[in-house]
């Protein structure tokens, strides 16, 4: 881990897996856009760090590359596993509301919102 004397940025193990000390970011939160080469900046500004913090996170995971991969690898799995059982717990609640009409006053919203939806759904 990087030391937090003198002022530097650590990184930390918490119940959410490796933090950036002082934050809730993990480093897979930052791994994601690092991965989709998002641009430094546009990390910093996401996440409300530093470059010293952001510094800090890609210098361990660089250091610790295989045991940093293993667990963001592990995180991606069950991530998955519990969006694919959200997903199976509430088909019928998500069906349910997408059969409720607009509410009051919104109706134009409303549509604007179904057509968006009806050309996304056809570019996927």
């Amino acid at each position: 881990m990087v030391s937090a004397s003198n002022g530097q940025v650590s990184i930390i193990r918490t119940e959410r897996g490796l933090t950036i000390s002082g934050t809730r970011i993990t480093l897979y939160d930052v791994m994601d856009y690092v991965a989709a080469q998002y641009p430094i900046k546009f990390i910093c500004d996401l996440f409300d760090l530093s470059e010293k913090q952001l510094s800090a996170a890609l210098d361990y995971i660089e250091a610790n590359r295989t045991a940093v991969e293993a667990e963001y690898q592990q995180v991606l799995k069950d991530t998955e596993e519990l969006r694919l059982y959200y997903e199976k717990e509430n088909r019928d609640r998500v069906a349910r509301i997408a059969t409720l009409p607009p509410p009051p006053g919104l109706e134009a919203a409303w549509e604007k919102l179904q057509a968006s939806k009806a050309r996304h759904h056809l570019q996927a």
